[in-house]
This record gives C-alpha cells, structure tokens and sequence, in this order.
C-alpha cells in the first residue's frame, strides 16, 4: 500500500520536453525512457535501492539538456513530497556501496538545503553512451532542485562503470534510510525545532 499518491509533473522548453510520473514510498518499480541507455540504467538502479516508483518519458535536443532537466524535474517532485510530510523524518541517510573493485559512500541530508559534494576520480569522457561529465551534472542538479545536502566520497575504484553503478545505488540506500519516519520523535529532526 502506498503511503503518498503518486505525483506527476511535466517540464516542456524549447530544448526538452521531460515527463516524469514520481512516488517517494514505492516499491523500487521503474520504466524509464530516454536516449540514454547508460543514464536509463542509472535511474532504474537509484530507483530499486531507494524503493521510488518512477515512470520518466525525456526527449530533447542534446543530451545534456535532457539529463539536466531530468534532473530538474525529479528534484522538484522530491521536494514536493517533502513539503508535505508532516512527521518527522530520520532524514540522514548513508551507504557504504561495493560494485567490483568500486567502493563509494553516500551521504544525504533532507535538510531543505542543497549542498553538493563528490570526489569522483573518471578518467572515461563517455560510460558507454552517456557522458560522464552528464551523470555528475545529474547528481548536482537533483540535490540542488530536490534541495539536499549530498556527499558523495570513492575510497576505491578504477572501473568508472563501478563507480558510478556504487555511486547510484548508495545514493538509492541512503534515500530508503533518510525518507523513513522517525519513530523515535515527535517533532522535526532538528535542534534547533525547525529546517
């Protein structure tokens, strides 16, 4: 049963035109659909570890402008869903994610702020089909329309596929943990009362 009702929210410019249909507290189900296997691939996986449903139809000029808006719209849905909980959240989330000899941690905060973090070493321009430059352009736009704190350390990697098949799967862990209810409060999870 899902908690929230899904959300929808259509972006058309000049350049995209980026469709995106977004529940918070899914399942981890996903059709994701852009030009972009690589990218498509890195969404179905932020989708499974995080437990969203997410339905994205993205088409545009360039490539970069469709991940870019991507990005922009799915921020905007998260933080729509935010601005309606009323319960406190456990609101920190983290992993620490293998894949090969990659090894990441993710670190969010659903503050309301965006701050945005990653010491990412790719040496690969393209991950087969889709820029690199792209995917951690996706990262930080996400976390400054979404409007949290991201952090995003590599302790080990060669492989850039690895790392950023760990870097979207521990981004997907860490939002299953912050999005949680805090059973433990009553109010916000914050000193000082308030985000």
């Amino acid at each position: 049963m899902k908690i929230l009702e899904d959300k929808k929210l259509v972006r058309k410019t000049s350049e995209t035109e980026i469709e995106i249909t977004f529940n918070l507290y899914g399942s981890g189900k996903s059709r994701i659909e852009t030009e972009y296997k690589f990218f498509n691939h890195m969404i179905e996986e932020l989708a499974f570890y995080a437990l969203f449903d997410l339905e994205i139809k993205a088409k545009g000029d360039l490539a970069h402008h469709v991940i870019e808006d991507t990005a922009i719209v799915l921020g905007r849905l998260l933080r729509s869903y935010l601005s309606e909980i009323r319960y406190p959240l456990v609101r920190f989330g983290y992993s620490i994610t293998p894949a090969d000899d990659a090894l990441i941690i993710v670190s969010i905060d659903l503050s309301g702020r965006s701050f945005f973090n990653s010491n990412l070493s790719i040496k690969r321009t393209m991950i087969e089909d889709t820029a690199s430059e792209d995917l951690l352009h996706f990262l930080r736009t996400f976390s400054e329309n979404g409007r949290f704190n991201l952090h995003i350390l590599q302790l080990a990697g060669k492989d850039d596929h690895h790392i950023f098949e760990a870097t979207f799967k521990g981004l997907g862990q860490a939002f299953r943990i912050a999005k949680n209810r805090d059973n433990g409060r009553e109010s916000v999870t914050s000193t000082k009362g308030s985000l």
